[in-house]
């Protein structure tokens, strides 16, 4: 655990979410979105022990809480990275390595400002009433404050992040390219918005065109045989193995990855949220060949990490049937969008899911390092994929 920096006149630090008084978190009054909650973030604290996490919270004149940050330092291999980028990577870490600016074979160490994993803005929280440029900035400060004020952190931090930011939100975090930091656009967040009109899963077939209505009924008669169970705090132990197995094998596939989660993570998020953290498997034969999980946030249900067996995936349409049953909680529960995440978005597309871009934000401590950061910057462009059009209206073409 690292040792946490002294407090300033605007911000405070906390290296444990349970540090954090009660008395916070009312002045924030942030905790009835979830990822801003005590009970959500200790639970990711407590069971991912290969990310440090700290915790700033800036404060007015008057010392009253006005902002809350998520800090998460990370271990980062480039060598892990396996896609289109990657000669790209390389040439950079080859000038880096002779510039002696990034180490040799050691990880490079991250300072993440975000959720690393979750997509979207689940990292910083700001007061309604505040200049949301004015703190953004502040907190640049704090951060940079966070790492100088550390003598280990201050040797072995390589980069900064700050990370998912929606295209309504560039206004204000364009304010960090005053602070050194570049921007680049990753893969979208996919978002499914619900027709109000729809009361079941049946009004979401009628809304679509024959084409996806007749796709969405073939993935039904092919994963009949799936059975579907809830996993529940008193049988979760039973499931657990088989699937964190299947999630590493989702994981290994993914081009870009901050770090693997800790599925024991979820025994505590079922036991502090209670029915708002949904957990499903996908049996065939009494095996398990895929799950789903995702989190009831306010007006949003939130499709967190999947397992699947992909060997099993087409003949049985798997995941295509996970993404059905999403829309299918979704309207039981009168929910207004789907957050589907950034992965597979064609597939998601097929369903009725629209691209929401988001903006990262990145700057390497050595100045040097950070101009030739820049020039990869530039290049990462989103995975290019192909929008489908589902429905009969365009209701959800926002």
């Amino acid at each position: 655990m690292l040792n946490c920096c002294t407090n300033t006149n605007n911000a405070l630090y906390f290296n444990t979410v349970n540090d954090i008084p009660d008395s916070i978190w009312e002045a924030l009054n942030c905790t009835n979105n979830l990822y801003f909650s005590p009970k959500y973030l200790s639970s990711i604290e407590k069971h991912n022990p290969q990310i440090s996490f700290s915790y700033i919270v800036l404060v007015d004149e008057t010392q009253n809480p006005i902002a809350f940050a998520s800090i998460q330092i990370i271990d980062f291999y480039l060598d892990g990275i396996r896609n289109d980028l990657e000669l790209l990577v390389r040439k950079v870490k080859n000038i880096g390595r002779k510039l002696g600016v990034i180490p040799h074979k050691k990880p490079f160490k991250i300072l993440n400002c975000g959720n690393t994993f979750v997509s979207g803005e689940h990292g910083i929280f700001i007061k309604e009433d505040q200049d949301k440029k004015i703190i953004i900035k502040e907190l640049a400060k704090a951060i940079q404050h966070f790492v100088n004020a550390n003598k280990t952190l201050s040797k072995e931090i390589s980069a900064y992040m700050l990370k998912d930011f929606i295209k309504e939100s560039l206004f204000i975090t364009d304010e960090l390219h005053d602070y050194s930091y570049y921007s680049f656009h990753v893969d979208p967040n996919m978002v499914l918005y619900l027709d109000e009109k729809w009361n079941n899963f049946d009004d979401y077939l009628a809304a679509m065109k024959t084409k996806f209505r007749v796709k969405a009924r073939k993935a039904f008669k092919q994963s009949a045989d799936i059975v579907i169970n809830d996993v529940t705090k008193e049988n979760i132990d039973d499931f657990l193995p088989k699937m964190t197995e299947l999630y590493k094998t989702v994981s290994s596939k993914a081009e870009f990855n901050l770090g693997d989660f800790n599925l024991e993570t979820y025994k505590t998020l079922k036991d502090k949220l209670g029915d708002k953290y949904i957990i499903k498997t996908y049996s065939i034969d009494d095996k398990i060949v895929g799950f789903l999980s995702g989190l009831i946030n306010q007006t949003s249900l939130d499709a967190h990490f999947v397992g699947i067996d992909y060997s099993l995936n087409k003949e049985y349409a798997i995941y295509q049937r996970m993404l059905y049953d999403y829309i299918e909680m979704a309207i039981k529960h009168k929910i207004a969008c789907i957050n589907f995440g950034r992965t597979a978005s064609e597939i998601k597309s097929s369903v009725g899911a629209i691209p929401q871009d988001l903006t990262i934000y990145l700057r390497h401590k050595q100045s040097l390092t950070n101009r030739i950061l820049k020039l990869f910057l530039q290049k990462i462009e989103p995975t290019a994929f192909h929008q489908k059009f589902p429905f009969k209206n365009t209701f959800n073409e926002k």
